[in-house]
């Protein structure tokens, strides 16, 4: 997130000098880094799902659904935890340093 908050700089500058607020940067960033994390989740379930299809062909295997549940609440957990400071730091940026970035 910290690479795309720096990518996206100019981007924060304009939305930043025709008003939009510390919360709704901050807001787009969280977001994004959930929204991430759940497809990052979900492709990991399925992966799990497709794994344990082929092992249960060879032995016993059954993925609870409140396995699935935690692990998909940690991801989201992850992104929101490691989402919190670039967010902050791209709603702290001044409109103008922003837009006189790269």
């Amino acid at each position: 997130m910290f690479v795309t908050v720096k990518e996206r700089t100019k981007e924060i500058g304009i939305r930043k000098a025709v008003g939009a607020s510390r919360r709704a940067v901050l807001a787009q960033f969280l977001i994004e880094s959930v929204l991430v994390c759940i497809a990052a989740g979900a492709c990991g379930v399925a992966f799990s799902l497709g794994i344990t299809a082929i092992i249960n062909q060879i032995i016993p295997a059954v993925l609870a659904t409140g396995t699935v549940l935690l692990a998909f609440g940690i991801c989201v957990l992850v992104g929101v935890s490691f989402g919190v400071v670039p967010a902050w730091n791209a709603a702290r940026l001044n409109p103008i340093d922003a837009l006189r970035y790269g």
